[in-house]
């Protein structure tokens, strides 16, 4: 006998994230009434490539109370419902509070007393549903009921980011890399805020790879424990390979990624780095320097790290850099590199094929 599919819910708040919130939190009259940017486009989209049951879970303080009388609510709620329905969005539920908060009463988010329904039944697929919103409240829902949550308002959460992540799915990875030489945990979030926590044993290479991080909006973890009593070959390369391996897993099938990706200057420095994710790895190197070592970091080392990246992640890299100060170039390269990765990996869900003639990256 076929297993029925679970259904996927989609629990979407409705004042501050369909539509603007005012300052006094009702939206009890048609001169407040003001819909979030990209949600019809965006919503839009959901309804129509993807199978979440949408429900909407709205806290409307005292609604039906003389500070909140039904006949000043009922219009607009029509005419929000009624604009949307024009766009194609349509709800299959509604879930409507109207408790104050000092009620202190279940049915109010984060509460999941109106949502029982949802939270008892096995037809629903409570771990990959979501709870979209604009507070906390809903963050704490989100978790009381079991999903996952992507609030409006986080860095880089906005309605374009909510229907990427739905359509096209998180692009994180993780790769451990353990060797008689080296022991290598990498994590990274390429749809990240920049966020780093970066250890190598190598104060001048952590500080480069955090510019990775930071520069190309990408949630960076490196954690390296290697035989640095030896040298830092080893660590400077197998942190290459890994970090690499960590960028082609979370890239996915690069479907409506850009795939290429920019030079910038740094003081007395001009450092160019393009790169192409087009599956096969290259580097052209054009960058000399002068000192054996900047900060704890043969300078060797640089086009040593550069090809393992390239050949891991099998990208073309094209590398140039001129300048004086040793120290500005080679940040200069790394700060480059952070930019065009973050111009490659864009991603666009509404021209959502491969970046390739050939059918195949």
């Amino acid at each position: 006998m076929e297993l029925m599919k679970q259904q996927r819910l989609l629990f979407i708040d409705r004042d501050g994230t369909l539509i603007e919130e005012p300052a006094d939190e009702q939206i009890d009259d048609f001169s407040k009434l003001k819909f979030v940017k990209g949600v019809f486009r965006n919503l839009s989209f959901i309804r129509q490539k993807l199978d979440f049951r949408f429900v909407m879970v709205s806290n409307q303080d005292g609604l039906g109370t003389s500070s909140f009388p039904e006949d000043t609510f009922w219009p607009v709620h029509n005419f929000i419902l009624q604009t949307l329905e024009g766009e194609g969005i349509t709800f299959d539920d509604f879930k409507i509070d109207r408790h104050f908060p000092e009620d202190n009463h279940p049915d109010r988010k984060p509460g999941t007393g109106m949502l029982k329904e949802y939270m008892d039944s096995d037809r629903y697929n409570l771990a990959n549903s979501y709870v979209i919103g604009d507070r906390e409240t809903d963050r704490q829902l989100a978790k009381n009921l079991g999903c996952k949550a992507l609030i409006l308002g986080d860095e880089g959460m906005d309605w374009d980011k909510i229907a990427e992540l739905l359509f096209a799915g998180e692009r994180k990875a993780t790769v451990r890399r353990t060797t008689r030489e080296t022991d290598i945990d990498v994590r990274l979030n390429l749809d990240g805020t920049g966020k780093c926590d970066i250890q190598t044993g190598l104060g001048f290479f952590d500080h480069m790879l955090e510019q990775i991080g930071k520069h190309g909006m990408i949630d960076l973890y490196i954690h390296t424990n290697g035989d640095l009593n030896v040298d830092e070959h080893h660590t400077i390369e197998d942190t290459a390979l890994a970090l690499g391996e960590c960028l082609l897993k979370a890239l996915g099938d690069k479907r409506g990624i850009e795939r290429y990706g920019y030079c910038l200057p740094m003081d007395d420095c001009l450092c160019q780095v393009a790169l192409d994710f087009g599956g096969r790895p290259w580097l052209v190197w054009d960058a000399e320097f002068h000192r054996e070592h900047v900060g704890d970091m043969p300078t060797e080392m640089f086009l040593h790290f550069f090809k393992s990246l390239s050949d891991a992640a099998r990208m073309n890299l094209n590398i140039k850099a001129e300048g004086q100060n040793e120290h500005h170039k080679i940040e200069g390269i790394f700060k480059a590199l952070a930019r065009s990765l973050r111009m490659a990996v864009r991603r666009d869900i509404y021209h959502y094929e491969l970046p390739s003639t050939k059918g195949t990256l």
